[in-house]
């Protein structure tokens, strides 16, 4: 059978992280690859060992040349709306990166459009395939601690890193830091407690990150710190405890869920899977602990704890075999609109109606379904 033909648009630090993966990929050749910056270009080629492919500086001249099957999206937050215009004229398979868009009235526009998009079309949520993570989700989900009550994550981590053209350090081109890193835990939240935000309340700010830092005179304005509490339909509650100056925790990420019966934890990177059920007051406790493991050469070819290849298995999964998506454009919006929740609270500290953000967003929505 002839190799599926992957095209990378943007090739940054995550595109050379999905280039590292797909190169796993027997199923998988990288045929193009499109970038306006010289360096990022001369980044990819290093990555492909090599390998000859075409070369773009745009994404609509990848996706029109007829080279390849399928695309990854990996370019600035505020370019995918351009790129994905360009797919959505096509058959091509799509992973996009998180967020689906910086916005969240382009996000429901895009929702709405990938919904009739002829290839498959997956938002790259990575932490939902952290090996640890994915466990927990599935023991949450079997009702191993019980009825969900309380939902807590943790990512304590280090600064944003410098990319090209500084972009990422602006909300108008990220959508803000709830939308840019957040939005894998507010994806992680939905799929977890399987019900739909109601309200969100976000206190964050710029207390220690960036505070020196100008671009053409001008300051950055992303958060970088922030306690997010958002509840749910069906009655859980979650909260997202985010640092961005923590970067010496021995922990980069904790997902945490107490039901009725039991306490569940999850650990990463140590990949700790702590069940701790109820006892009652006074007795002995009986907490067991499980290592998850995780693909050594999947932890080599990325920064996401191996979700970056899990994830492309699943996805490839969905071309090749029919099998789910298991991220849709519809999730991706959500997270999306989380994200913009979180980051309009922080910045007019109240509580936000997810029917503030969701109802512009959704008439466009169901203007383009028809």
């Amino acid at each position: 059978m002839s190799k599926l033909r992957f095209g990378i648009i943007g090739t940054g630090m995550m595109g050379i992280e999905h280039i590292m993966n797909l190169r796993l990929m027997p199923e998988v050749e990288i045929t193009a690859i499109a970038d306006p910056t010289p360096t990022s270009i001369e980044w990819a080629k290093s990555a492909l060992g090599g390998k000859e492919v075409a070369v773009f500086s745009d994404a609509q001249s990848l996706v029109r040349s007829g080279l390849v099957d399928a695309v990854v999206i990996a370019s600035p937050n505020h370019t995918h709306r351009q790129a994905l215009d360009a797919v959505f004229d096509t058959g091509v398979h799509v992973l996009c990166e998180k967020p689906l868009c910086s916005d969240p009235e382009d996000a429901a526009k895009i929702a709405a459009r990938a919904a009739k998009h002829a290839g498959v079309f997956w938002v790259g949520m990575e932490y939902r395939f952290m090996p640890p993570a994915t466990r927990f989700v599935a023991d949450v989900h079997a009702g191993r601690a019980g009825r969900l009550v309380m939902l807590a994550m943790r990512e304590h981590r280090f600064p944003f890193l410098h990319k090209v053209g500084n972009w990422n350090r602006f909300a108008r081109n990220t959508g803000g830091t709830m939308v840019e890193k957040c939005c894998h835990f507010f994806d992680l939240m939905r799929h977890i407690v399987r019900a739909e935000p109601v309200r969100v309340y976000c206190s964050g700010g710029m207390d220690v990150n960036h505070l020196d830092e100008r671009y053409d005179g001008e300051r950055p304005d992303i958060l970088d710190n922030s306690y997010t509490t958002v509840d749910f339909d069906n009655g859980v509650r979650a909260l997202l405890d985010l640092s961005m100056f923590a970067d010496g925790s021995e922990e980069q990420e904790e997902l945490c869920a107490v039901g009725d019966t039991a306490k569940l934890e999850v650990f990463i990177p140590s990949s700790e899977l702590v069940f701790s059920p109820r006892v009652g007051f006074g007795a002995p406790k009986r907490v067991e602990r499980e290592t998850i493991g995780v693909d050594e050469a999947a932890l080599r070819a990325g920064s996401h704890h191996g979700a970056t290849y899990y994830q492309h298995r699943a996805f490839l999964a969905a071309i090749l075999e029919g099998a789910p998506v298991q991220v849709t454009a519809f999730d991706g919006w959500m997270a999306v609109a989380m994200g913009a929740a979180a980051e309009r609270s922080a910045r007019e500290k109240r509580v936000v109606e997810m029917a503030e953000i969701l109802a512009p967003a959704r008439a466009y929505f169901n203007a383009a379904a028809g």
